[in-house]
């Protein structure tokens, strides 16, 4: 070059080349190899010159005669990334693209759909310093959407390429660090999340008073006879959170226990119904298992059916109100009144331990099934213990899973291997808990359709279970009903039952199908 010209440099989308004023610049020439992905290559480029361009401290300063000359920087043009923290802007930006990341306040990039994490406004992902496990130039990849630099760009230039100017390999988005990117390993297939909404048939009554509530029911119970369709129609269609403070607010206003004016007042089932509908369902579950255990002989139906049912938080409930109420322990209560690997079955029911995850894993339910497989139907005699475990501990939606995979190894239906392989209250008590956890609805369902079967009605279990899932899914037990046995569960309260005792039945049934 002669002595005395002026050289300008001239740096645009990583590409440099030296102008003399006396000759014009070379054509344009495209390279592949120092593309950016997600920006469109150059309309042409320079040749490279020797010697690799060295970044000046602190961005890039201006030079003699550069274009244009500015104080330290080249201002972003109009679309560029905006300066974050400890980057200075580069020369002229990179121009808007289309699909590229928009512009966001603070400086930060703003998350993208299925793309980078987002970071704190202002600042970019915190990443440790360059060269360091998970920073900036520790891994190959330039980390842009859609992998790394083409025709496999490692991270450092293309072969006969000069390294690009102050651009370290970027980070992958999956590194650690840099917000955690594309998980890796197998996940848990999770089962869906089904919200049907409210499912019960008893609603809170909009401005319901517990005082003007209780006024109702002591004009109905005061004087020569009672009024049983004024109780029949405050209580049916007020929730049980309204009904329990009845009792207090009764004592409160009128110094009397409400309780006993109603035993006082009424009679058999209908005061059965009534004064069950006045306990929270914990102390009525209490009560009922008090029942089945103390009564005469032993309701083992009952005690599957509540402890089967109800969730960890409502076992531990009711386990604390029946020692309270009654100085033992539901446990010791049930290791008394019961033996062998039924007892069992109950003891670990009515511990409240169960998994209540609704994450589902394949891989262990096709474990457990093999697992029930070998304990059952593959060998000689039965392991109850390994039936007792997976039924007791494993969550609803996995054992779900798990009768699938039952069913497909050994192309049997688990009950049907449970009925062949045990017998007697083990036996009816294990088909019971598969049945509550396969389709709880239509358990219940059955558990009614037996109830009002044949001669005679089992009240009590009527009773308990009208009362206890009126809040629950009386809606998905009235589907179930009419699926199974063709006719509505209101058309068979109305064929089984008369009276008061009837209407108020009806009441928490909600209606016909």
């Amino acid at each position: 070059m002669p002595k005395g010209q002026s050289v300008h440099y001239i740096f645009t989308y990583g590409l440099y080349n030296q102008i003399t004023p006396d000759k014009p610049p070379a054509r344009h020439t495209h390279v592949s190899e120092m593309s950016y992905p997600g920006y469109p290559p150059a309309g042409g480029s320079y040749p490279p010159a020797s010697g690799p361009y060295q970044q000046a401290p602190g961005g890039y300063p201006p030079q003699p005669g550069a274009y244009p000359p500015q104080g330290g920087y080249y201002p972003p043009q109009p679309g560029a990334y905006p300066p974050g923290a400890g980057y200075p802007p580069q020369a002229g930006g990179y121009p808007p693209q289309a699909g590229g990341y928009p512009a966001a306040p603070g400086g930060g990039f703003p998350p993208q759909a299925g793309g980078y994490p987002a970071a704190q406004p202002g600042t970019y992902p915190n990443m440790p310093p360059a060269g360091q496990p998970g920073g900036w130039g520790a891994q190959p990849g330039f980390g842009a959407p859609g992998g790394g630099m083409p025709q496999g760009y490692p991270g450092g230039p293309a072969p006969g390429q000069q390294p690009m100017p102050a651009y370290p390999g970027a980070p992958n988005p999956s590194m650690p660090g840099y917000g955690g990117g594309v998980p890796t390993g197998p996940t848990p297939p999770a089962a869906p999340a089904v919200n049907r909404g409210y499912r019960g048939t008893i609603k809170d009554a909009p401005g319901a008073d517990p005082l003007r509530d209780v006024e109702v029911l002591r004009k109905a119970m005061k004087g020569f006879g009672t009024d049983e369709n004024a109780i029949i129609e405050l209580l049916g269609n007020r929730s049980n959170k309204q009904r329990v403070p009845l009792l207090a607010a009764y004592k409160t206003t009128y110094g009397k226990d409400l309780v006993h004016d109603l035993k006082s007042e009424l009679t058999g089932n209908f005061e059965n119904l009534v004064l069950a509908m006045l306990k929270s369902p914990s102390q009525f579950d209490a009560s009922e298992l008090r029942e089945a255990i103390a009564g005469a002989g032993t309701d083992e139906a009952c005690l599957i059916e509540i402890l089967s049912s109800r969730n960890n938080a409502e076992i531990r409930e009711i386990t604390r109100i029946y020692k309270a109420e009654h100085g033992k322990s539901l446990e010791d209560a049930i290791i008394s009144d019961t033996s062998g690997h039924f007892r069992r079955l109950l003891v670990s029911l009515s511990q409240g331990n169960r998994d209540e995850r609704e994450t589902v894993d394949i891989s262990l339910a096709k474990q457990d099934a093999q697992k029930l497989y070998a304990a059952g139907a593959n060998k000689v005699g039965t392991d109850e213990s390994q039936f007792n475990a997976i039924l007791c501990a494993r969550s609803k939606p996995h054992l779900r899973q798990v009768f699938n995979e039952y069913q497909q190894m050994c192309g049997k239906d688990i009950e049907k291997s449970i009925c062949s392989e045990m017998s007697g209250n083990l036996e009816s008590g294990m088909v019971a808990v598969v049945k509550c956890i396969k389709n709880t609805p239509a358990y219940f369902a059955e558990r009614l359709h037996k109830a009002m079967q044949g001669a005679g009605t089992k009240d009590r279990t009527l009773i308990r279970i009208m009362v206890s899932r009126s809040e629950v899914d009386m809606l998905d037990i009235r589907q179930e009903y009419l699926r199974l046995y063709g006719k509505s569960l209101y058309t068979a309260i109305s064929g089984d039952t008369s009276g008061d005792y009837k209407k108020l039945l009806l009441k928490l049934c909600g209606g016909s199908d």
